[in-house]
């Protein structure tokens, strides 16, 4: 796994394959369920979307059929993602609007080469791309850095770094806050999971969410050596930090996690790019002492 290192999600599923089922259901009842799920009335809906609550229930009910725009229209002010857009216009009887482009298919050569650079920019600063189901399709030295010493057999792909993080026999026993940072991990799954509806990642969340569960720690368990005299001093971290050991220091970051803006394509639309920033300054001094 490198920064170059990109894969095509080999787990997404095509319009096409989503949209036979949806057809079948009809868009009134799946419009239906995305307004339920956001806690958003017939009426609310009607004027956001510029339209009257009597055509949205007259459209959820099959007694209309909504256009192509007003399809549209509604999936935005519901905050539908990209791929259930495509899902909603065939269940209408439209074609799909927006491409799934493979991730090294030439046409995103631009998207490609542009994140590449981001990420090895970032470095000594660990970063990543992950897809629509936590697989990394790209990395940096700083990833490559904290998964020195994991077992070579965990690293085959495709990498997924949520199993990455939380599995037992990878980084989670180097997690000094594992438990804070497991429940935000898990929430944020959760988050993503009502957003999306994606069985594949339910699936993931019940896989990672099933790993064995961190202890309290112990007492009297001996503590990692510091990095030096700055890392004694209490810090005032400004979001939860992911504490982790590296030969026996402890790096400390906080995590920031970018998306595109406006995304024309159910490829780029799933694409989310997690940096790792240094939490206190002796974490970040180390991390430049590595490149020297």
């Amino acid at each position: 796994m490198t920064s170059a290192a990109y894969t095509s999600g080999s787990v997404s599923v095509s319009a096409g394959a989503r949209g036979s089922a949806s057809a079948a259901e009809g868009v009134g009842p799946l419009l239906r369920g995305w307004r339920e799920q956001r806690r958003v009335s017939q009426l609310e809906l009607a004027l956001r979307a510029g339209s009257s609550a009597r055509h949205i229930s007259f459209i959820e009910t099959g007694r209309s059929r909504p256009s192509e725009e007003m399809v549209l229209r509604l999936a935005e002010h519901l905050d539908v993602p990209v791929r259930d857009r495509n899902s909603l216009l065939l269940a209408a009887g439209y074609a799909p609007r927006y491409p799934e482009t493979p991730l090294d298919d030439p046409a995103l050569d631009a998207l490609r080469e542009g994140v590449e650079q981001l990420i090895r920019g970032y470095e000594p600063y660990p970063a990543l791309v992950v897809d629509a189901t936590y697989n990394v399709v790209a990395a940096n030295q700083g990833i490559l850095m904290l998964l020195g010493g994991v077992p070579e057999k965990l690293l085959a792909p495709p990498l997924n770094a949520m199993r990455l993080t939380l599995h037992p026999e990878c980084l989670a026993p180097r997690i000094r806050n594992l438990r804070e940072w497991r429940g935000h991990l898990l929430a944020q799954m959760e988050r993503d999971i009502a957003l999306r509806r994606s069985q594949p990642l339910r699936a993931l969340y019940e896989e990672v969410a099933a790993y064995p569960a961190p202890p309290a720690a112990p007492h009297d368990a001996p503590p990692a050596i510091p990095l030096d005299e700055e890392s004694a001093e209490p810090v005032p971290y400004f979001a939860l930090p992911l504490r982790i050991e590296h030969e026996g220091r402890v790096l400390s970051f906080i995590s920031s996690i970018s998306t595109f803006n406006t995304p024309m394509d159910v490829t780029v639309a799933e694409l989310a790019i997690e940096t790792l920033l240094p939490a206190d300054p002796a974490t970040g001094k180390y991390l430049h002492s590595l490149m020297s």
